[in-house]
């Protein structure tokens, strides 16, 4: 990989590595970003092939020119592994999701008693519905499904795209329960995925501060 990489390249590489998925990744900056920091071959069509540090990606060019939040977990994995010399995460990796219908926390890797990284992910939401809602009114929701915006729950699967063991952590149960939704939507939707769940637990996230939210992710990261 290049070691002089342009201000620009350098903070988009950075968010992809380490940041929130970004939506509407534009193609073109793709291949600006993979161009400068190593190779991108044509083998024909829509079809290019990503060389960084010796590993390679083979990528289709978008129908839009927008790279979705599947592809943009493909591009942050191919990344993470070249900057890694193709290992592969550590075995046993495991990640935590605490999950409401307004907000998704995403803990990962545990390292030194503390967590590597945390991502948030938050519905897609122009007018302002999530934001009013918050734990408390879950429970409202008996019986009945909280209106859902898939885009939210696909972005949350991106970012367990490289998780070895996950664990989803919810506030309600039932309908009302974003976590179900999620376990549905992963089972669905991105069956591998689903497959690495290794348990699911409900909580009263209302009555939780942040600090003891985090010490309950701390000890689910740390156990075996």
């Amino acid at each position: 990989m290049s070691t002089q990489v342009r201000h620009d390249h350098k903070l988009l590489l950075e968010h992809l590595l380490n940041g929130k998925l970004p939506r509407g990744l534009a193609w073109h900056e793709v291949i600006e970003l993979i161009t400068h920091i190593g190779e991108v071959l044509p083998n024909g069509g829509d079809e290019f092939t990503f060389v960084v540090d010796g590993q390679s990606l083979k990528f289709k060019r978008p129908h839009h020119d927008e790279l979705d939040m599947e592809d943009a977990s493909r591009l942050r994995k191919f990344l993470r592994e070249s900057r890694s010399g193709g290992n592969p995460p550590a075995a046993g990796m495991r990640s935590i999701v605490v999950i409401d219908h307004h907000v998704a926390h995403i803990y990962q890797d545990l390292r030194g008693g503390a967590a590597e990284t945390e991502n948030t992910v938050k519905p897609y939401d122009p007018f302002g519905f999530h934001h009013h809602l918050i734990h408390r009114k879950e429970a409202h929701y008996v019986g009945e499904r909280v209106p859902e915006e898939s885009s939210y729950y696909e972005e949350i699967a991106a970012e367990l795209g490289g998780a070895e063991e996950i664990v989803l952590i919810g506030h309600a149960k039932g309908k009302s329960s974003a976590m179900e939704f999620l376990l549905d939507f992963l089972k669905k939707h991105h069956p591998d995925r689903f497959k690495r769940v290794i348990a699911t637990e409900v909580l009263d996230l209302s009555a939780l501060t942040e600090p003891e939210i985090e010490a309950v992710v701390r000890e689910r990261l740390g156990s075996s």
